[in-house]
């Protein structure tokens, strides 16, 4: 049994996909006051209102309170994407990070707002500052 192979034509290339921006994402360290660094009620009464207030999605969330220190870990998981932020009370520090994606809409200045209304709350002067855009 003899075996053939035939050559198949090559697909047309493809255009490349539009440009896409997937999101911006902020990654920053601010000091604050302890007081502030340790309070979680405060603080997720504070992200519920500014997640509906800028129209975002909630769709999960995780607070977890540190016995020793005070200080607390936050994620909101965001159908836009996500924030977070872990305190340290007893060094007067915050890291801070919030992505969200452009699937619907640019949503870079949003991502700024977030950002700067997190600082405001806790009365935040700022140490670190990165953006990436993804």
């Amino acid at each position: 049994m003899a075996v053939t192979t035939a050559t198949l034509p090559l697909a047309p290339a493809l255009a490349p996909p539009a440009a896409y921006s997937p999101g911006l994402h902020v990654l920053a360290t601010f000091g604050a006051p302890a007081g502030r660094l340790r309070d979680a009620t405060g603080s997720r009464q504070f992200f519920a209102a500014l997640v509906a207030r800028l129209g975002l999605c909630c769709v999960g969330e995780a607070y977890h309170e540190f016995a020793e220190n005070g200080g607390f870990t936050a994620v909101l998981a965001l159908t836009e994407s996500h924030l977070s932020i872990h305190t340290w009370p007893e060094h007067g520090l915050a890291t801070f990070d919030v992505f969200l994606s452009n699937f619907r809409q640019d949503n870079h200045g949003t991502v700024r707002r977030v950002y700067a209304e997190t600082l405001a709350f806790f009365e935040g002067h700022e140490q670190a500052y990165a953006e990436v855009l993804r």
